[in-house]
């Protein structure tokens, strides 16, 4: 992700949010199936009223859509590559204005990074009815390996417990997320409610 800036803001007043948490990934491509995995794990758990978790996988386009049907908070848990140790933990604010973002990306319904999406949101909103979300989070983990090949690598694997208790954590759930054996988050989160 282009965005930088630490999680912030204040918990949200009132009836509980409509909230989005959305795996993208390709399952094919080893590590890239991260978001996927996460959001498989998380339909262990019982989230509060107003969450809803899909596996998006490649369907970038369809994840674009969705994201203008009326949510808050937009949660995206993907592979994301940033120069870490493989199996970091990211949390990310990508809810800077469409000017920060690129536009010049083309657009292929299989292969945009949450980046294309997020780009592609001021352009669909524009044609429909749909509104933006207030809030956009990417929960990402930094890759091992991305070759041809199902299933994560040791690391990235161990990093998806990880990935779901931050996300319970952010979305408020009241079930306590399961312990992850050696935590390894980067520091641009905080544990305010979604």
């Amino acid at each position: 992700m282009n965005a930088e800036a630490p999680v912030t803001g204040p918990p949200v007043a009132g009836p509980p949010a409509k909230t989005l948490i959305a795996g993208v990934g390709n399952i094919f491509l080893g590590d890239d199936g991260f978001g996927v995995e996460v959001v498989r794990r998380l339909g262990e758990h019982r989230l509060r009223d107003g969450v809803e978790v899909v596996d998006i996988g490649v369907r970038g386009v369809h994840l674009a859509y969705q994201m203008l049907d009326g949510y808050h908070t937009v949660l995206l848990v993907d592979a994301s590559a940033r120069g870490a140790e493989p199996g970091t933990v990211h949390l990310l604010d990508a809810t800077a204005p469409a000017g920060a973002r690129p536009h010049d990306t083309a657009l292929d319904g299989h292969h945009m990074t949450p980046d294309t999406v997020l780009a592609l949101l001021d352009t669909l909103s524009a044609g429909t009815d749909g509104r933006r979300p207030e809030r956009v989070l990417v929960v990402g983990c930094e890759p091992a390996d991305v070759a041809e090949g199902i299933g994560l690598s040791e690391r990235v694997d161990a990093a998806v417990d990880e990935a779901v208790g931050l996300i319970l954590r952010l979305v408020g759930t009241a079930e306590p997320a399961p312990a992850a054996a050696a935590p390894h988050t980067s520091d641009e989160r905080n544990t305010t409610p979604c």
